[in-house]
């Protein structure tokens, strides 16, 4: 008959519990999860202390002469000039284009080799509180991200008997396909849709990256919503058949 071992605490540190470990009697104690958590934190720690500097701004870098070592901020200030230079060098666009359906293989699948397209397939009648949004923000947009081009089309014009109810539609094309697609605002906030919504959309398929410097910034946009800035008007719904507005009356031609 098998003699019974007593044991107490399987996981316990003591003498007797390392014998009958060695032996096989229990299993190995399982390693500690403290060090490895120990260790998480470090890296954390060590990668929050290297990006640090991170989607700062030339100005935001010069208030942090101070603070910083100079050489690793001047080698990082030399980053920047690089990142912005190429971003420049590729914003070749800087508008908004409007579709014409004969030139949209050329204007929009052929150029997605090259660049990210978005197209904004808009209201037909043109009073479409949605597409008027986007309209806004298009113009925003396309003006900062010069390296992509947004285009704009009736959606009647680009596909005979396209539903009303459909629009705005939003076509994100890369290297000659349809990449990703926007019926209405329904995934976003409707005619709350900001630019910031927007900017997200564009950072999820890759078109920006994070750090890029033209995004903009919370308190940038709260101080043009405080100055009254017509240029974006976030969180704005227009009432059908609004057509008051001036501006507007090309993209409705």
């Amino acid at each position: 008959m098998p003699v019974e071992v007593p044991v107490d605490d399987p996981n316990a540190d003591t003498e007797w519990n390392d014998i009958l470990r060695k032996h096989g009697v229990i299993p190995e104690k399982p390693p500690s999860p403290t060090p490895m958590i120990q260790e998480a934190l470090e890296e954390a720690r060590r990668l929050a202390h290297e990006n640090r500097l991170e989607g700062k701004d030339l100005d935001e870098l010069a208030e942090l002469e101070d603070e910083e070592d100079e050489n690793f901020l001047e080698s990082y200030r030399r980053k920047r000039f690089a990142e912005l230079s190429t971003i420049t060098n590729a914003s070749v666009y800087n508008q908004v284009y409007h579709l014409q359906k004969p030139d949209y293989p050329k204007d929009v699948t052929e150029t997605s080799n090259k660049s990210f397209v978005f197209v904004l397939l808009t209201s037909s009648q043109g009073t479409n509180a949605e597409s008027r949004v986007l309209i806004e923000i298009w113009r925003d947009l396309a003006q900062r991200f010069g390296d992509v081009k947004f285009c704009q089309m009736r959606a009647d014009l680009c596909v005979e008997g396209y539903p009303e109810k459909n629009t705005p539609t939003v076509l994100v094309y890369k290297d000659g396909d349809i990449k990703r697609q926007l019926v209405t605002l329904r995934e976003l906030r409707g005619t709350h849709t900001t630019v910031e919504d927007m900017e997200k959309v564009l950072l999820d398929i890759g078109a920006i990256k994070h750090s890029d410097p033209r995004l903009q910034k919370r308190g940038e946009r709260a101080d043009e919503a405080g100055q009254g800035s017509s240029k974006i008007r976030q969180g704005k719904s227009w009432s059908t058949g609004n057509n008051n507005d001036d501006d507007d009356d090309s993209d409705w031609d």
